[in-house]
């Protein structure tokens, strides 16, 4: 390979890594951060009501410092343009800390800091990500992981990730599981 080839390829090597962070922001707690995730009170019944008045879903993204697949959801999936402007028209992203102490008020009124939360719901690793109903009614009653939609853990490849989020953002889990979701040809077509 000639030099200039070997330099053209190292700039563009380097430039899609720049080009990715340009949009995540690492914060001081360690954790990457899309400017276009929802800045919260931490109030998940307004959260929720918000996002509905906003015609959006409401999800809630696990992370935790040093995680890798956490920093690959910035780095390759939020990345893709077309993924992210599809995820920012439809849903409202709460990220929150595996292992913060924030306080989040529960759907139930419950007061508890992001680790007590993780804990309720039974979140367990990282990236986990949490899909709620649209209708405040649909958690009455229920435990905690049975007011979610849906739950996602761990990395998800970028074409099935976005169509995940068209899987809860179409409402398709009132007529289908989601594997069959994404094995039928018309969730290729979608997100």
């Amino acid at each position: 390979m000639s030099t200039r080839r070997r330099f053209l390829a190292g700039a563009l090597a380097l430039g899609l890594p720049s080009r990715a962070m340009a949009q995540a922001i690492q914060g001081d707690d360690g954790l990457y951060r899309e400017p276009w995730f929802l800045e919260s009170f931490l109030d998940l019944p307004d959260d929720l009501k918000s996002a509905r008045e906003h015609g959006k879903r409401l999800a809630i993204l696990w992370e935790l410092k040093g995680c890798p697949f956490c920093k690959q959801i910035h780095l390759v999936n939020f990345a893709d343009p077309a993924t992210s402007a599809f995820i920012r028209e439809r849903f409202e992203i709460l990220q929150l800390n595996f292992i913060g102490s924030r306080e989040v008020t529960d759907f139930d009124g419950q007061i508890l800091p992001e680790k007590a939360f993780a804990e309720k719901y039974g979140i367990r690793s990282t990236p986990t990500i949490q899909f709620f109903p649209v209708e405040e009614t649909a958690l009455a009653g229920k435990t905690p992981q049975q007011r979610e939609v849906l739950r996602v853990r761990g990395y998800v490849p970028p074409e099935e990730f976005r169509r995940t989020f068209a899987f809860v953002a179409e409402r398709a889990d009132e007529r289908t599981t989601l594997q069959d979701y994404l094995r039928s040809p018309e969730a290729a077509q979608r997100g």
